[in-house]
């Protein structure tokens, strides 16, 4: 199946002589969630300006199902819809009447049921006729989310969604994008949230200084890039490694009080049934012991270190 959006060698270069994407090759499939990470500055939300339409690229080309984003902007916007950062609507206007005016821009007819349907998934029904300079912060980003479902989009561009936001909205947020996902709309979301994207996320991809330097299923990127670490609480603390533990995966931590040994989960042998006993005969006795895993988070934090 080919992809629902396709980037080949997309760059952007503001005037300021800022070079925000360089040579960008990403292909976003159907019906999928795609996480975009990176930290403050790498050049996500420009990306995503550009397939939406807010941007213009200095080099490269973006298709939306086969259209050009440039030749075919009407189609193509009329495919995509944007929850940005920042609120746009008129402060002044109700939430219905914003909403409503949303859809009308794309050349859909009215549809109160849809509107009413989407204003109860966001629980913004009983704020309906509310003005949006009235609404919590929170409110007002459920707003966002409404506007840009309004005129049902294929293509679901997510900016930093939850940013700043209350636990129920984005227990409310999440609930929604997965319905989406299951009436075939793709999401794309930027989060600083890595347990949502680690949590949502069918594909992941890594973008740092404007470049894209890794993209890959995310079941696949946790086994190959993650791992488990084995925590050791000792009885008696060292103030050194001991000389027959080096070459183990073994570090000092917590001030001597912990060994923590990093191992493979994938490989057919772990080791650690191998330094449990190599600990007992070298009469290094232990109180407590705990396992852990690589988290999303881990994995993006060392890509991004490894190339700072």
């Amino acid at each position: 199946m080919p992809p629902i959006i396709a980037i080949e060698n997309l760059s952007k270069t503001y005037d300021s002589g800022l070079q925000a994407l360089k040579g960008v090759d990403l292909e976003i499939r159907k019906g999928e969630i795609f996480a975009l990470l990176g930290p403050n500055g790498a050049g996500k939300t420009t990306l995503i300006g550009i397939v939406c339409g807010t941007v213009r690229a200095s080099a490269g080309s973006v298709t939306v199902a086969g259209h050009d984003i440039v030749r075919d902007y009407r189609a193509t916007r009329g495919m995509i819809g944007l929850v940005p950062q920042e609120l746009t609507a008129g402060a002044f206007e109700t939430v219905w009447d914003t909403v409503c005016f949303t859809r009308g821009l794309f050349g859909k007819p009215p549809d109160p049921a849809l509107i009413e349907r989407l204003l109860r998934d966001l629980s913004l029904w009983e704020k309906r006729r509310d003005k949006i300079v009235t609404l919590s912060g929170g409110m007002k980003r459920r707003v966002l989310i409404a506007k840009a479902l309004a005129h049902e989009p294929d293509i679901l561009f997510l900016d930093e969604p939850t940013a700043g936001v209350d636990v129920e909205l984005r227990r409310d947020m999440w609930a929604l994008v997965r319905s989406l996902r299951n009436r075939g709309v793709t999401i794309i979301l930027t989060t600083h949230y890595l347990d949502e994207a680690e949590e949502m996320a069918d594909r992941v991809g890594v973008i740092l200084k404007g470049e894209l330097i890794l993209v890959d299923d995310k079941d696949r990127l946790m086994r190959k890039l993650g791992h488990k670490q084995l925590s050791l609480t000792l009885t008696e603390p060292l103030t050194a490694l001991p000389e027959a533990l080096v070459g183990w995966r073994v570090e000092l931590a917590c001030g001597g009080t912990e060994l923590i040994y990093t191992f493979d989960t994938t490989a057919e042998r772990t080791g650690v049934t191998a330094l449990l006993r190599r600990l007992a005969e070298l009469g290094l006795r232990f109180s407590d012991l705990d396992t852990r895993e690589t988290s999303l988070e881990d994995i993006f934090v060392s890509l991004v270190q490894e190339r700072a």
